[in-house]
Order: C-alpha cells, then sequence, then structure tokens
C-alpha cells in the first residue's frame, strides 16, 4: 500500500499499518506451498453476493468443508475464510450492494453492469482491463469495507467493535465524543487482505500483460477502498429538553454508499489509460496526463464495442434495451440503440395518486393508471 488513505476527518493516519493477526503469515504459506498457479478469472469471490449464505452461527469453528464450498475463492481467500468463517456472509452482502450500486451507475449506458451467472457474475466481459472493469473492482472492494465496518458496529464479529478513531481535534468542546461509529479501520484493513489476495497470489513475468492486468487490478481496488473510507465523516445527535439541543454526541460514520458509488464512477469518467513498462510498473498511455493517485482509477484495455451482443468479449449488446426518445444523452434512443433504430409500443403503469392524510396517522391514496409510450432498440 502506498501510503495512508488522508483525510480530514478523524486521525487515522495508521490505516493500513496492521494486519489481520496471522494472516500474512498464510498468505506467504500459500504462496511458498504453490498455491501460485493462475486463478481463472471465469470465477470471484463476488459470487458470494448470487450463492446465499449462512449467517455466522451455522458455521463451526474450523470446520474447512464451510469454505472449501464456497464457490470463486482464491487459496489465499480461502484460507482468510477459515480464520474468520463469520465474515463471509458479510461479504456478500458487500458485494451485492457493489452489485446493485454499479447496475444504478451504469443504467444508462450501453454496458450497465448486468450479471450473467451466479460463478463469474458479470461474465467474460470482466477479462478485459476496461475502463468498466475499474469500476467494478473499485465498487466492489468499497462494498466490503462498508459491509464489514457496519457488522463490527453492530457487534456482529467477534474480532472487532466499534470505532477507535480519536476525538477529532476540531469538535466543539462542549459535544461529547461517543455512541459507537463504524469500525472503518477495521473494515478497511479486512478488505485489504481479503479482496487483494487473490492478486498477490499471482507471480507473473515482469513487463507481462498478466502482471499488468494484476497491477490494475490492485490500483482499483484501493481506489474503493478509499472512496468508502475517505467519505466516512463525524455523525452527531442532539440531547436537551424538547429538542433544545443543548448537548451532542458524535461518532464517525459511514456515507451512504450511493455517494461511495457517485464519486467512484466521477474516478470512471476521468480514469487514466495504463501500459506496463520492463520494469514491471504502469506508466501512462499519454504522459502529457498527471500520473493517477492511489485514489483514481486505472485501465489497460480500451472497452468493447457494448451495442451488439458478442460472446468473444462477453458483451450483451444493447437489443431490447429501453431507450429515451427525447434525451441526447447516452440513455438516449440513437447512441443507446447505436443507430439501429428502435420499437415503439405502450404500456400501462400504475402510481399512486390523490393522497390526502388522514387523522391520526396515515395517509391514503388512489391508484391512477396511464398509457405511456415506449422505445426499446432494435
Amino acid at each position: 500500500m502506498q501510503g495512508s488513505p488522508r483525510s480530514p476527518r478523524p486521525d487515522r493516519q495508521r490505516l493500513g499499518r496492521r494486519t489481520m493477526p496471522g494472516t500474512r503469515l498464510l498468505l506467504r504459506l500459500a504462496l511458498l506451498c504453490g498455491c501460485t498457479q493462475l486463478v481463472a478469472e471465469a470465477s470471484s469471490w463476488w459470487s458470494l453476493a448470487m450463492n446465499p449464505i449462512h449467517r455466522p452461527e451455522m458455521y463451526i469453528i474450523g470446520a474447512q468443508p464451510v469454505c472449501s464450498q464456497l464457490p470463486g475463492l482464491s487459496p489465499g481467500q480461502r484460507k482468510l475464510c477459515q480464520l474468520y468463517q463469520e465474515h463471509m456472509m458479510y461479504i456478500g452482502e458487500g458485494a451485492k450492494n457493489a452489485i446493485k450500486e454499479c447496475q444504478y451507475q451504469f443504467r444508462q449506458r450501453r454496458w450497465n453492469c448486468s450479471t450473467v451467472d451466479n460463478t463469474s457474475v458479470f461474465g467474460r466481459v470482466m477479462s478485459i482491463g476496461s475502463r468498466e472493469t475499474a469500476f467494478t473492482y473499485a465498487v466492489s472492494a468499497a462494498g466490503v469495507v462498508n459491509a464489514i465496518s457496519r457488522a463490527c458496529r453492530e457487534g456482529e464479529l467477534s474480532s472487532c467493535g466499534c470505532s477507535r478513531t480519536p476525538r477529532p481535534k476540531d469538535l466543539p468542546r462542549d459535544w461529547l465524543w461517543g455512541g459507537c461509529g463504524d469500525n472503518v479501520e477495521y473494515g478497511y484493513r479486512f478488505a485489504k487482505e481479503f479482496v487483494d489476495a487473490r492478486e498477490r497470489e499471482r507471480n507473473y513475468a515482469k513487463g507481462s500483460d498478466e502482471q499488468a492486468r494484476t497491477l490494475m487490478n490492485l490500483q482499483n481496488n484501493e481506489a474503493g477502498r478509499r472512496a468508502a473510507y475517505n467519505l466516512a465523516d463525524v455523525a452527531c445527535k442532539c440531547h436537551g429538553v424538547s429538542g433544545s439541543c443543548s448537548l451532542k454526541t458524535c461518532w464517525l460514520q459511514l456515507a451512504d454508499f450511493r455517494k461511495v458509488g457517485d464519486l467512484l464512477k466521477e474516478k470512471y469518467d476521468s480514469a487514466a489509460a495504463m501500459r506496463i513498462n520492463r520494469k514491471g510498473k504502469l506508466d501512462l498511455v499519454n504522459s502529457r496526463f498527471n500520473a493517477p493517485t492511489p485514489d483514481d482509477l486505472v485501465y489497460i484495455d480500451p472497452s468493447p464495442d457494448y451495442c451488439l451482443r458478442n460472446e468473444t468479449t462477453g458483451s450483451l449488446g444493447t437489443q431490447g434495451r429501453l431507450c429515451n426518445k427525447t434525451s441526447e444523452g447516452m440513455d438516449g434512443c440513437e447512441l443507446m440503440c447505436c443507430g439501429r433504430g428502435y420499437d415503439q409500443f405502450k404500456s400501462v403503469q400504475v402510481e399512486r395518486c390523490h393522497c390526502k392524510f388522514h387523522w391520526c396517522c396515515y395517509v391514503k391514496c388512489k391508484k391512477c393508471t396511464e398509457i405511456v409510450d415506449q422505445y426499446v432498440c432494435k
């Protein structure tokens, strides 16, 4: 890790220097015992979002079959699973939230983050080191940070609890620093160990395309974690007679995941094109641009053509996608349909209408139907 995430909020500079107990040794053993074999991209820990995971109480301490049966884990991730079995359900939740956020952010794009199966999740399109792949890796890593940090706060994990972040220096002296904050430090560290494990196990030739892809993944994983970490901020609650707010109690709280998704979407739009050099480092394709920071997304391959279905690249195409006839943006029929044209059809939409508040205390609405024109790509 290149330094620690910077934040103007509570002092968390030591983040990343500590590792989860025993995990570094396990990862080194995985490397030494011949676990450096290529792990197919067709299988990923993202599949934890698609396959139901038992509640932590159902696990038996040290029961290897549980971890060996979870699909998509690399050898190092499987060893971490054996050490932290109760974490796996929350990793799955983080991946699920990441997929939902990805689909929201790209809902009006030709590639809309569609899932294709329960194993590879996104299909072959992830084998291409594109901007879209960069975003997917970043938002997935951020999802794990969020889920683990929140699970710590809620007392769901035995190895962590509330945040121990020191009191911010700029917090008013008469405000209390307490409550139970989201443990962003632990969430960051665990996400780094788990998500990066697959990449760290690999040992490719210096300057090879495979090494370039590994470095790309690590960079984007880190950018995603930093987005979740840096957006965490101080939240406060008022106390006092009749809501006078004469006293406040404050704690560290994760940002809404939509804000994380919005930030990473901005990073996607400004992602840097990179290439591997002979020394095994990523360089900018265009040296006139500023070098990416650890907070930025990078990619090594141009995006495939998402207009047409292509089994080789994994593109699903845009045939049958809804489009906006009046929009000139990416969701407009001209761009979404790639010039192929579109079909028009009418659909019935049912909405709540004529809502009235009744004392006390409920709202009663009627249902209104409307026939609207919709358009789908040919």
